[in-house]
């Protein structure tokens, strides 16, 4: 067992590490000699401790005991939104209280929402607290946009200094409707508990004409702008107007055992899109939603090249990605690139794209992809495991021959490269289209694609599918990895069953 986070109230612990979202057998749990009864999750969670207490967390597993001793942190002090004339019963605006209850927790304190159905606009967190919902309560978001603040997305100094970017879309800076939970600036920040942060988005204008503007574009359920020091842990996100969590230009982030859910239909529901973020650690979370589940990006052209962040340091793992297009995606937003991510000992079922690396001409020198790493991934009905897209036809021009030419084009400023990219013991069955497609530039190749230790094993007689949101290529199924404008090209240790043809074809 290894200790992941622990503050006056919770812990999250990795139980073991094997197998993927669950572990290969189950395990009994005790704390302080009190039961908890079966566990199957490699991540667990935690709630309702005391603070600055001595705790012992004992698990039996096929026999073999382990236990993991942990203190909980201290806290100054408890502030209960009832207390503040929230009261919880779905009617009533509570957004006044909840924010009140915020802005008067003292440092190291907790802002406790307990069991009730909260009507609410977006609020606004502050650092250096604890913000609780615990199991049965719910943050259910207005449906009236007019209640909700907008966020400008340039604001240009009246002296001396930097740009102020606040509002996000999509890779860039533009004018959006504040989040149900905002942070601006704040540091050292948990939001934790059992409980559900509701969008409502099915019932207001939200996934209307969702890529309209409605004096400012679709807010999130967690936005998060030059934050540092932030843990998410066990609650529920539930039918966001747009991307689900949305960090940027953020540090330190962990995200324990969340839940994303929005329905298959739902647009632009992306489970969780860090933005040019550094160090962010996602661990035992369940995906399943409208789009990406995750979606890791660094701008879309002008926000990446002007401020050269990458995302990096990233690491994913004992993660479930049940439906949603892509099950991990890198880009099409990274103008200002994405370097050292590791996926590994996740799950993966029925997405269309499992491990998915997407850029385009045009999105510049800064958008570095490299130093990426998919490990010990299990795939379940995913149509095509593998897809790098270096011709995504994303945005208006995404059709032109500018973006799709299959000739070379010159190298300068606009030209994205795709560095080392490694897949390593991805078990997938049911596919459908091919084990992998990869399509490199021309004039800037994929440099190096590994895929070493892995299975694939397709349906018999599927139906064809196109595997690359690109042009000219075309529908397939059951065939291998398909290579072009790669360099290197390494295909080890890989069994495939039921494929049509070769297993490697480079075009």
């Amino acid at each position: 067992m290894k200790l992941l986070f622990v503050s006056p109230r919770s812990v999250t612990v990795l139980l073991t590490g094997e197998g993927d979202y669950t572990m290969p057998f189950p395990a009994e749990l005790t704390l302080n000699g009190v039961s908890l009864g079966t566990e199957e999750r490699n991540v667990v969670s935690l709630f309702d401790l005391y603070p600055d207490t001595d705790y012992t967390l004992s698990m039996v597993q096929e026999g073999q005991s382990q236990e993991l001793s942990f203190h909980t942190e201290k806290e100054s002090v408890t502030l209960d939104v009832r207390r503040f004339g929230a009261q919880g019963n779905g009617q009533t605006d509570d957004t006044p209280c909840l924010q009140a209850a915020i802005m008067c927790c003292p440092e190291g304190g907790r802002v406790l929402i307990p069991a009730g159905t909260y009507l609410t606009g977006p609020l606004f967190l502050k650092s250096h607290l604890t913000l609780e919902l615990q199991k049965g309560a719910t943050l259910s978001l207005l449906t009236n946009q007019n209640r909700f603040p907008i966020l400008p997305g340039v604001t240009f100094p009246t002296g001396e200094g930097d740009d102020l970017l606040l509002g996000s879309w999509e890779g860039n800076p533009l004018d959006s409707f504040a989040s149900a939970l905002t942070g601006i600036g704040v540091e050292d920040v948990r939001i934790i508990g059992e409980g559900v942060i509701d969008g409502r988005s099915q019932e207001g204008i939200w996934w209307v004409n969702p890529k309209g503007k409605y004096r400012a574009y679709r807010g999130h359920l967690l936005y998060l702008k030059g934050c540092k020091d932030i843990t998410v842990q066990g609650l529920t996100f539930r039918n966001s107007p747009a991307w689900n969590i949305h960090p940027l230009f953020s540090d330190n982030l962990s995200f324990l055992n969340i839940t994303v859910e929005a329905p298959s239909y739902s647009p632009n529901t992306d489970g969780f899109d860090p933005q040019s973020c550094n160090g962010v650690r996602m661990f035992g979370a369940v995906f399943s939603v409208g789009d990406d589940c995750i979606a890791i990006k660094a701008g879309k052209i002008w926000q990446g090249q002007k401020y050269h962040t990458p995302t990096q340091n990233v690491e994913i793992a004992w993660c479930a990605m049940l439906d949603g297009h892509g099950g991990v995606t890198i880009g099409s937003e990274c103008a200002g690139g994405v370097h050292r991510v590791r996926v590994h000992h996740c799950w993966m079922r029925g997405n269309d794209r499992g491990l998915r690396i997407k850029t385009r001409r045009g999105r510049g020198l800064n958008a570095v992809v490299d130093d990426i790493r998919f490990e010990d991934v299990r795939m379940e009905g995913v149509k095509m495991p593998l897809v790098v897209n270096c011709m995504y036809y994303c945005d208006p021009d995404g059709h032109s021959p500018y973006v799709q030419s299959r000739e070379p084009q010159p190298l300068d400023e606009t030209t994205p490269t795709v560095g080392a990219i490694i897949f390593e013991r991805v078990k997938a069955t049911g596919c459908r289209a091919c084990a992998g497609y990869i399509l490199g530039l021309p004039e800037r190749p994929v440099q190096q694609i590994v895929v070493r230790d892995s299975f694939f094993e397709f349906q018999k007689d599927a139906i064809p599918l196109v595997p690359a949101m690109a042009d000219h290529v075309p529908a397939m199924h059951n065939q291998g990895i398909i290579a072009q404008f790669v360099d290197d090209l390494e295909v080890v240790d890989v069994d495939m069953e039921n494929i049509s043809g070769e297993m490697v074809q480079r075009l």
